[in-house]
């Protein structure tokens, strides 16, 4: 198992890529620590986890609130009495151009898609500090962060804001020889609630290289290549799952 032995914490752990990775961290020997705010999706998540003899825990979780991350972590240091893993997954997509967005919904996609994994990789890092664990930090990302586009402003400067939050923080680890990574993953077209917002399907999936959507196990597969210690080399770096879309 690849991840014997380890803590695991997932935000957005209820549905689309936080849900697939939970399931996937905890077959992979994982103790995972799911957050979200929706309780009810969390729920069945744990029981698929628990029913195939893993080991979940669920807390109730609005990323954007700093105290709830505080509480967050000590739930999971008090239960586990470690922290090895954080994957900051919970987020929002809106289509909105520079025009159509207001200050109002501006404010909540950074506040959920900057503001929680800037929350989770502080007190990621704090608590694997403290404890002394070898850590890895996996900020989901997206191909917005690489690639314009005319209708995701709010989306693709929160993103842009996870690379370098991402980066630096990678750097600062290194630099301190705290032996913790802090890497990104940069999912294209997924198959995931989320894309019940687009309207012109098969126009997305023409974008595609590959000439399909991709699945969130893709996803799940690379983040726990990067919660593992055979990326044991790897930080700071930026993981492209999309179907060869940036490549064009």
């Amino acid at each position: 198992m690849r991840l014997r032995e380890k803590v695991a914490l997932i935000t957005g752990g209820a549905s689309g890529l936080g849900r697939e990775t939970a399931i996937l961290f905890a077959k992979e020997g994982a103790k995972v620590v799911i957050t979200d705010i929706n309780e009810e999706m969390a729920k069945e998540v744990i029981e698929i986890i628990q029913s195939n003899d893993g080991e979940a825990l669920f807390i109730k979780h609005d990323v954007a609130v700093e105290e709830e991350w505080k509480s967050v972590i000590q739930t999971t240091l008090q239960t586990y009495d470690k922290l090895n893993v954080v994957v900051n997954c919970a987020g929002i997509g809106t289509f909105a151009t520079i025009e159509d967005t207001t200050f109002e919904l501006w404010h909540k996609v950074i506040s959920i898609n900057l503001d929680g994994p800037f929350l989770g990789t502080k007190y990621g890092i704090e608590a694997m500090k403290k404890t002394g664990q070898r850590g890895s930090i996996i900020n989901v990302s997206s191909i917005a962060s690489m690639v314009g586009d005319p209708g995701l402003v709010a989306y693709g400067a929160s993103k842009g804001g996870v690379d370098q939050l991402s980066k630096s923080a990678a750097l600062y680890c290194a630099k301190e020889g705290l032996n913790i990574r802090v890497n990104t993953v940069h999912p294209a077209y997924i198959q995931t609630p989320l894309m019940a917002n687009v309207e012109d399907v098969e126009y997305v999936k023409s974008l595609l290289p590959v000439g399909h959507f991709g699945e969130p196990i893709d996803v799940a597969n690379g983040i726990l290549y990067l919660a593992s210690d055979e990326s044991k080399f790897t930080t700071g770096s930026q993981l492209l799952i999309d179907g060869g879309y940036c490549a064009q």
